[in-house]
């Protein structure tokens, strides 16, 4: 390991009383050690990632049915002018809606989870 001056200079105080040498030291302290490991509780877990993912793909397959029915109302024209901007619109609010479900989900568990959804 590397230590500043410091670090060092605390380092061989400790020894001192000890008697011991570096090594000796270090591997004393390595045996009677406890090792605690973090442990870190998320309220999300891989159904709740799992559920998400699911909605995410259901607003796909919505929202490429909202434009198969637009191309068609594009298609015949004049009659259905103001039904096709309504569903523009509907496109639109779905497609915002499933980017907040995704940024609220990356929120909760990290940008890089939330995004391979």
């Amino acid at each position: 390991t590397r230590l500043s001056e410091d670090e060092y200079a605390d380092f061989t105080a400790r020894l001192a009383p000890y008697g011991i040498s570096q090594s000796e030291f270090l591997r004393q302290a390595i045996r009677r050690a406890t090792i605690r490991p973090v442990i870190h509780v998320s309220a999300v877990n891989d159904e709740l990632l799992s559920a998400v993912g699911k909605l995410a793909a259901e607003y796909g397959k919505i929202g490429g049915n909202l434009n198969q029915i637009a191309r068609y109302l594009n298609e015949y024209g004049a009659p259905y002018n103001a039904l096709s901007g309504e569903v523009r619109a509907a496109i639109a609010d779905l497609a915002a809606l499933k980017y907040e479900v995704l940024q609220k989900v990356g929120e909760a568990v990290g940008n890089t989870q939330a995004y391979q959804l």
